[in-house]
């Protein structure tokens, strides 16, 4: 990549961070239509309407859709470039710093035992950065952001079945998952669920899934079948909007799968509140940006 790619990365990381904390995906807010549409219980039709005003009031103000301001988690795809992983890293994590302070967003890192909080949403192991190649994409560097609220969170699972559970298995934990999350994680959801490989791939899976659009379902069809199956399974649940009952428990399951060894069945469900908060952009070997189809351009 050109000089100056890792000052545009900064600046990308932090306009992202930013603009999903402000602008839904355009995926999410036809999913909360269609959720409105079909929500039976009148309790359910009127919470989706005040998310509905909610959204609404935060573009007309410009301002965060929720006080939350997450997690700051980030996927970087890396084309058929040369990425220096360190210095890419920290150009995420200082664009991420500069957005805390100059949107003056609530800071949430703390350290885990003392709890003092870092001040601008970095620390030791913040911003979760994944990175991935991914050469078919050609000579770009494609980043998405999501600010992973904690509520939703602190609601997911992840469990290590014995293969003989099988897909049954695989179900009804991520059945129970949700059951249990009730209210708590602020649905209609959007569940993220990821089977296969070891204890911690298959956490990062399940995040990975919550990066897809609703809009592209899984790549094979049993992996289609399993997000389509788990989705009305939720919705039979009857936890609805808030958790107050209704129709629409989730708006989406979105599932990725990784091979895992002939002994183990890992599942892992992350839960993802009714914004689905994200925000991706692609910069390409002459440093121009992109920026996702629906969105505001910082």
């Amino acid at each position: 990549m050109k000089d100056g790619f890792y000052d545009v990365l900064q600046k990308v990381s932090g306009d992202l961070y930013y603009q999903a904390l402000t602008a839904l995906p355009v995926d999410v807010l036809e999913a909360l239509d269609r959720a409105a549409a079909s929500e039976t219980s009148p309790t359910g039709k009127r919470i989706l309407e005040i998310i509905t005003q909610n959204i609404r009031l935060a573009g007309e103000k410009n301002t965060l859709v929720c006080q939350d301001t997450g997690f700051p988690v980030y996927y970087v795809e890396a084309g058929d470039v040369d990425l220096n992983i360190n210095r890419a890293f920290a150009s995420i994590r200082a664009g991420t710093a500069e957005a805390t302070l100059r949107h003056h967003l609530r800071p949430n890192m703390v350290d885990p035992i003392s709890r003092k909080n870092t001040g601008d949403n970095t620390g030791k192991s913040a911003p979760m950065v994944y990175f991935e190649p991914n050469p078919k994409l050609g000579r770009v560097v494609h980043v998405m952001a999501m600010p992973k609220g904690s509520g939703s969170e602190n609601m997911s699972a992840l469990t290590m079945l014995s293969p003989a559970e099988g897909l049954l298995g695989v179900k009804r934990f991520v059945l129970k998952t949700v059951a249990e999350a009730g209210g708590k994680g602020c649905p209609p959801y959007i569940v993220g669920v990821g089977v296969g490989g070891t204890f911690e791939t298959v956490g990062h899976l399940s995040k990975k899934a919550l990066f897809r659009s609703l809009r592209v379902r899984g790549e094979d069809a049993a992996q289609s079948e399993l997000e389509e199956d788990l989705l009305r399974k939720i919705n039979e649940l009857g936890l609805g909007p808030m958790g107050l009952g209704g129709s629409v428990t989730a708006i989406a399951v979105n599932a990725e799968i990784g091979e895992t060894h002939i002994s183990s069945l890992p599942v892992a469900v992350n839960i993802q509140c009714w914004r689905g908060e994200r925000a991706e952009a692609t910069i390409d070997e002459e440093l121009a940006v992109t920026w996702d189809e629906g969105r505001r351009t910082p």
